[in-house]
């Protein structure tokens, strides 16, 4: 596989493929997977070089499978790049806007579009498992009256018609995706640090972690928690701030959390993708 192979989940076409576009270039070359974990295992096996893992929806919220991703293999988070989703309405011969009557997609991007729906009642919504899945189906079979949402770059790859565009009820709909690697790779303009860590179950246990940054003026920009497989009323958290590995500070407060934490690991240093 070519050095610039990266594996992304979901059919070609898909939003994961324009997000890849838009972080590698137009030579990308995308290695389409069907779930989540097949993409990891992928850069884990030397299949691909990259992945790219969606992790938050600015609607939707988190994407908690990919979160538990992370710390399963041991990758590392070399890029992110935030997508603004913008939803279109593909058809193929046959089918117009007058005679449209069934539209497939994945559910949240079906959940994502419902003013068009309630502009369009007589339209019956169908939940696919992918938005660009439901645009190759149709471009298989042809189906008279129907078309699915899904990015634009379905519509070029399936050679399909874009009847409508920006479907999406909120403009403000951004996708962020993580690149990972096998290695760690941080740039020289890196400014953002991804880590995870648990600590004991006890009272200000958590407090004492996060002072750490506190006591710094380094500014956290994203913390999530996850339950520990085995231990009930344990958590991961995963915290996102502003800084870079290299810079003394940072290394302060990472040393100074190691001291209060029973685990703690960073996934990556990399610059933060534009807004």
């Amino acid at each position: 596989m070519p050095q610039t192979t990266i594996a992304i989940q979901g059919e070609r076409g898909s939003f994961s493929e324009e997000a890849a576009t838009r972080l590698m270039g137009p030579n990308v070359r995308v290695l389409p997977k069907e779930t989540f974990p097949a993409i990891f295992q992928s850069v884990a096996e030397r299949e691909s070089r990259y992945c790219l893992a969606p992790i938050e929806n600015t609607l939707a919220g988190s994407i908690y499978e990919n979160y538990d991703l992370l710390l399963e293999h041991d990758l590392h988070i070399v890029a992110e790049v935030n997508l603004r989703i913008v939803h279109n309405l593909i058809a193929f011969p046959g089918t117009t806007m007058e005679n449209l009557r069934q539209v497939y997609s994945h559910p949240v991007a079906l959940a994502q579009c419902s003013r068009f729906f309630k502009r369009h009642p007589k339209v019956e919504k169908i939940p696919f498992y992918d938005t660009a899945g439901s645009v190759k189906m149709l471009a298989e079979r042809k189906i008279p009256g129907a078309a699915a949402i899904a990015s634009h770059i379905a519509a070029l790859v399936y050679d399909g018609k874009i009847l409508q565009k920006h479907l999406e009820d909120h403009q403000e709909n951004y996708t962020r995706f993580l690149q990972l690697a096998r290695t760690s790779s941080i740039p020289s303009d890196a400014n953002k640090v991804s880590i995870a860590f648990s600590t004991r179950n006890a009272p200000g246990a958590l407090f004492r972690c996060l002072s750490v940054f506190a006591l710094r003026d380094i500014d956290l920009t994203k913390m999530e928690s996850r339950p520990v497989r085995g231990r009930p009323w344990e958590y991961f958290f995963y915290l996102d701030f502003a800084g870079n590995v290299r810079d003394k500070k940072c290394q302060k407060a990472l040393d100074h959390l190691a001291e209060v934490t029973d685990i703690l690991r960073v996934l990556g240093c990399y610059k933060a993708g534009k807004k």
